[in-house]
């Protein structure tokens, strides 16, 4: 079977990226459950999430689909496998995690440019922050959210949040998005993509940078995103629960084994379909 001419995906292929991606971004966020916070001053020292997943996977593959199933693989293991659910509050990091993946991953033409690939990477998790820290602080502005001021920064909702953003972008991003992104891309390229039997991505079969009709699709999600967000703070969250042995060790350890049975089995097939297709091409 030859390699399609342009960088395009097969729905198998799509549904490929995303179970892939799900599993193994969920098995991460499940590992930052584990990792303690530290405490330095005003300076939080916390692993928000391993976002450098997705992104590989978004800057060698089918963009959305890496997109989606990063925030699906959080809300299956990080939420819902740990007994918890907060019905509309969920869509809003669901989202955000999405436009972020998705943007960093068509802002890639060639994931053989370290220097696109690193600004690619900083600015998706950059833009997921930023999104995030939007809502946080349209929920103090409506008032649906009493503001917590932070003891040493100005009382102030944009300062408070500001700080957390920049916080976050400069241990997290750069530490388990930017660095590891920067690492794993030019060395996966070229090895990985036959195993779905498509062909590496170069700028012309790329699927092309940013357009207007992205744009305004990503702030039509955003607005959706804020708008489920301020309704679940406010009361309206519909479907919301919590178990008993919510955020368990036990819930953690179940999740973990879920996880990787699923990547695993992901990585199984991919190698099972990368053996099929040589023994074709003899």
């Amino acid at each position: 079977m030859e390699l399609s001419k342009k960088q395009t995906a097969t729905q198998s292929q799509k549904l490929m990226v995303f179970v892939l991606t799900m599993a193994l971004y969920g098995l991460a966020t499940l590992f930052t459950e584990l990792i303690p916070s530290f405490q330095a001053g005003l300076v939080e020292f916390s692993v928000e999430y391993f976002l450098f997943i997705p992104l590989t996977l978004a800057m060698l593959f089918d963009p959305m689909s890496a997109a989606l199933g990063a925030a699906t693989g959080e809300l299956v293991f990080s939420e819902i496998m740990l007994g918890q659910f907060g019905g509309l509050g969920e869509l809003e990091k669901f989202l955000t995690v999405t436009i972020g993946v998705y943007v960093a991953g068509r802002l890639v033409k060639d994931p053989r440019n370290y220097k696109m690939v690193g600004f690619a990477a900083i600015f998706g998790t950059a833009l997921q922050l930023f999104l995030g820290m939007v809502v946080d602080i349209c929920k103090v502005q409506f008032a649906v959210e009493d503001f917590e001021a932070v003891p040493g920064l100005p009382e102030s909702v944009f300062a408070t949040e500001g700080f957390a953003f920049l916080n976050d972008l400069l241990f997290s991003g750069i530490l388990f998005c930017l660095l590891p992104t920067l690492f794993l891309v030019p060395r996966l390229y070229g090895k990985i993509e036959p195993l779905l039997g498509m062909a590496p991505r170069t700028e012309k079969n790329s699927l092309g940078g940013i357009s207007l009709k992205m744009v305004l699709g990503c702030v039509i999600a955003f607005v959706c995103a804020a708008a489920a967000e301020l309704l679940a703070t406010s009361g309206l969250s519909l479907i919301d629960w919590e178990t008993d042995w919510a955020g368990s060790g036990t819930a953690i350890a179940i999740g973990l084994v879920i996880a990787a049975v699923v990547a695993i089995g992901a990585i199984l097939v991919l190698k099972a379909r990368s053996g099929k297709e040589q023994a074709k091409a003899e």
